[in-house]
């Protein structure tokens, strides 16, 4: 086992040096060996994938390589992808080993084609689609314009976690979300990021499967998320990532529009009581001005919602689901209480808020 285990630890040597400039002294003699051992490694992840204990041991020898980005045991089994596509963004590999690169990933010894998930031919199809996603977009669009992008980010990331799932599974393991996904969100502004997230949650909480409610017991999001996975729910990993930080939970919420964020919240109970605290925080930043008959923000420097924002986000919570909609009156009940329970206008921001809601919702049951 020792031997394997040394011979593995060679796995990010080989990938950096497809993506180094040596390769231009490569022929295809030596492309046929790099292909080997990649086989190779891919062999050792069939062989040990239903062994948690051996995985565990593979992966912690491939992490003490400190390679960037980190690999994990998963990736042993996506070893000829990942070479082939390393060599074939390289510009050095010399036309004669790129063309024996092609026809040997593209029909490997002893098969027809790849029947595997992470064939060739899928990870050309996201290439292409993160280029494309990523190409200049000129102008600002409008946001309906925005939506088929960010659909597409969405479901990238959904059936890369659904992947990962599904790696996972067979052995058992309880371990949490994937190291690649805080690097690969992190890649993008946080706003943009943030919407990913939204978008990929939205789309997964309206599934028949739903993951919203995964966890009805309120244990860690990070425990079982495999399992999770297994049946399609690939919540948990998100939702550990948003609510995990506190500048991105806070981007999160400061962000997205209201609407979006109480559907949210009313298919994923993680997400109500962390999101009340942050609406309460923002409401402790709100000052009474008499002259302008207003609530304003105490610190400008600060980003918190305003009055008005605060007041859309409160109605929205309300118009969800009759859960949602009874704990966030009850909250805004209790901040009110807490305040003096005043019931005139300009001496409390929650007794305010919660005549306003309420006469907001008073207008809708009207009609």
């Amino acid at each position: 086992m020792e031997a394997v285990l040394e011979q593995v630890e060679q796995l990010p040597a080989l990938l950096a040096g497809a993506r180094s400039a040596l390769v231009r002294d490569w022929d295809s003699l030596t492309v046929d060996r790099a292909l080997e051992w990649a086989r190779y490694f891919q062999h050792v992840h069939d062989r040990f994938r239903t062994r948690p204990r051996l995985r565990e041991v593979l992966g912690r020898r491939l992490r003490r390589a400190q390679s960037n980005p980190p690999l994990g045991f998963p990736h042993l089994g996506r070893c000829p992808q990942l070479l082939g596509l390393a060599l074939l963004e390289n510009r050095a590999l010399p036309p004669t080993a790129c063309r024996c690169l092609l026809h040997s990933l593209l029909q490997p010894p002893g098969r027809e084609a790849d029947p595997e998930p992470h064939s060739l031919a899928l990870l050309a199809r996201r290439k292409a689609a993160s280029r494309l996603l990523a190409l200049p977009s000129g102008p600002p669009r409008p946001a309906a314009d925005m939506e088929p992008q960010l659909q597409a980010e969405a479901q990238l990331l959904l059936g890369r976690l659904r992947e990962e799932g599904q790696e996972a599974e067979p052995a058992g393991e309880s371990a949490g979300p994937p190291r690649w996904l805080s690097a690969v969100l992190e890649q993008l502004p946080m706003s943009r990021a943030v919407e990913v997230v939204a978008a990929a949650l939205l789309e997964q909480g309206n599934c028949p499967d739903r993951a919203g409610d995964w966890d009805p017991a309120g244990n860690s999001l990070e425990g079982n998320w495999a399992s999770a996975i297994g049946g399609k729910c690939v919540a948990g990993p998100l939702l550990s990532w948003l609510l995990g930080n506190k500048e991105r939970f806070s981007a999160f919420c400061l962000f997205l529009p209201g609407s979006l964020l109480a559907s949210l919240a009313g298919h994923y109970s993680q997400l109500s009581r962390p999101y009340l605290d942050l609406l309460t925080g923002c409401g402790s930043h709100l000052l009474y001005d008499p002259l302008q008959g207003r609530w304003i923000v105490s610190c400008p420097d600060k980003a918190v919602l305003s009055w008005e924002q605060l007041r859309e986000r409160f109605t929205c919570l309300c118009q969800g689901s009759a859960v949602l909609k009874e704990q966030t009156q009850a909250a805004l009940k209790l901040l009110k209480a807490q305040d003096g329970d005043f019931q005139v206008c300009g001496l409390s921001v929650w007794s305010d808020l919660l005549m306003e809601v309420e006469e907001c919702l008073r207008k809708d049951a009207e009609y």
